[in-house]
């Protein structure tokens, strides 16, 4: 019994991390079948884990303080809870079937995040502030771009913390084994993000596609000055966060690398978790190649 199931979760894992479009046609980006791609990419590559079954490993009195002492797990479920309820909101006002039913995995799966986080900060008694309500948002599409180009951000940082504590061996193997799915997920959901991007786009009329423009610039304004005000230990609202965690980079899991070093580790976590996934799927650009800039100056 234990082999089959073992098999299954193996078989469910690399399903989940590699997919190859059954149409070998070339790809026309802001297609329909565009559309199709991107959107059957999520949908058949969903892990079915339940997070209410998972076994959490029992920590060393040493591990066990490391990891509850780590500034993360509120910001952490809050942030899964709002990135559901906005993914969610966003899907209610689409039309096509096969869109819709990727955008509610979506939000599906980042209320798992939720919950996975809820059982590990249950499993190791970690103390959390209270939970705030998640109101759906006033504006869905709006809301949909900060959660994507957010998950974008802070997805490429985490790949590479999240290798770094691997090799450092600040989370134990078992620790790993059991988060390593989450991560994976937001790999999907960035690349999903990306091509819906590039694909509404160009469905826009000209008038449209520069205001749409000028809509992600915002965004952008508005997520960089959010990041700033966590660098300071300010949440969105003004309020005081213990959030430095990414902000600290590696050391704050076990391993001092310099920021080119850190980069270059995440340049390299982002490459390997995307490689799987049929190739005429666009990837995300933006933060890699501002990491790349960065580096150019770090060498000098």
């Amino acid at each position: 019994m234990t082999t089959v199931l073992n098999s299954t979760i193996d078989t469910a894992d690399h399903a989940m991390r590699h997919w190859q479009s059954a149409d070998p046609a070339p790809l026309r980006i802001g297609s329909a079948a565009h559309l199709r791609m991107f959107s059957r990419m999520l949908l058949d590559t969903h892990n079915p884990y339940k997070p209410a079954v998972i076994e959490w490993p029992t920590l060393a009195p040493d591990v066990l303080a490391r990891v509850t002492g780590l500034p993360i797990w509120d910001i952490a479920v809050q942030t899964e809870g709002r990135a559901s309820i906005r993914v969610k909101t966003f899907a209610e006002g689409v039309r096509d079937p096969v869109l819709r039913a990727a955008l509610d995995l979506d939000a599906a799966e980042e209320m798992r995040h939720k919950v996975v986080l809820s059982k590990l900060v249950e499993a190791y008694g970690i103390k959390l502030a209270p939970e705030p309500a998640y109101p759906p948002p006033r504006n869905p599409e709006w809301a949909w771009l900060v959660t994507g180009y957010s998950e974008c951000i802070d997805s490429f940082f985490a790949f590479g913390l999240f290798e770094t504590a691997r090799r450092s061996g600040f989370f134990p193997a078992e620790l790993v084994e059991t988060f390593e799915p989450v991560i994976q997920e937001e790999t999907r959901h960035i690349i999903f993000f990306a091509n819906w991007i590039a694909w509404y786009r160009c469905n826009l009329s000209v008038r449209r596609r520069i205001f749409f423009r000028l809509k992600e610039a915002a965004v952008w304004a508005f997520l960089v000055w959010e990041r700033i005000g966590i660098a300071r230990g300010l949440d969105a609202e003004g309020d005081m966060q213990d959030a430095n965690f990414a902000m600290q980079g590696s050391g704050s899991v076990g391993v001092e690398l310099s920021p080119g070093e850190l980069i270059d580790l995440c340049l390299e976590e982002n490459e390997r978790r995307m490689a799987g996934y049929d190739h005429r799927l666009l990837r995300p650009t933006i933060v890699p190649r501002l990491a790349r800039l960065a580096r150019g100056f770090l060498k000098k």
